[in-house]
């Protein structure tokens, strides 16, 4: 029988692998009807960020119980991402693309926020570690990945300003 653990990190892990797919879909696509890329100078230290993360619940997470409280948290976090993809469809990408003339998205859950796929992210790098029992291992990566967020809502922020006018 397969381990509620080795369970939850594939799915996570196919997850990721299956969003990068689309996202690369979609940016080629948006590239192609003429959208551009911003800002991408720290986007290799947040795919870093992100991989160590994953990798390092493999290494250390493996065989630990997995909390039902903090689990349900994380799936509801997943509805959330499926709602933000749901919602920018063939704009979702993991890169600042920004095609001109394209209006911002304000319906679904950017009703709501202006960055909704963040805050799930921001989540989702605290509550998978602490289903695991994993409270500095959450707390160290949410310290980076808020570093590397604040960089880049601020560059993704200037994009869209700049592209409104």
């Amino acid at each position: 029988m397969l381990r509620p653990s080795i369970a939850l990190l594939t799915f996570v892990t196919l997850q990721r692998l299956a969003e990068l797919i689309y996202a690369r879909h979609n940016t080629a696509a948006l590239l192609a009807r003429g959208a551009g890329e911003h800002a991408p100078e720290h986007y290799p230290f947040m795919v870093a960020l992100h991989a160590a993360w994953l990798i390092g619940l493999w290494l250390f997470a493996i065989g630990r119980p997995v909390d039902p409280a903090w689990f349900l948290l994380f799936m509801v976090l997943q509805g959330l991402r499926l709602w933000v993809l749901a919602t920018l469809k063939d704009r979702w990408t993991t890169r600042i693309i920004v095609l001109p003339g394209a209006a911002l998205v304000t319906k679904g859950p950017y009703r709501l926020l202006n960055h909704p796929n963040y805050a799930v992210v921001i989540g989702e790098i605290a509550v998978l570690p602490l289903a695991f029992g994993m409270p500095i291992y959450a707390a160290v990566f949410s310290v980076l990945n808020g570093i590397i967020l604040a960089i880049r809502i601020r560059a993704e922020n200037a994009c869209l300003r700049q592209a409104a006018n």
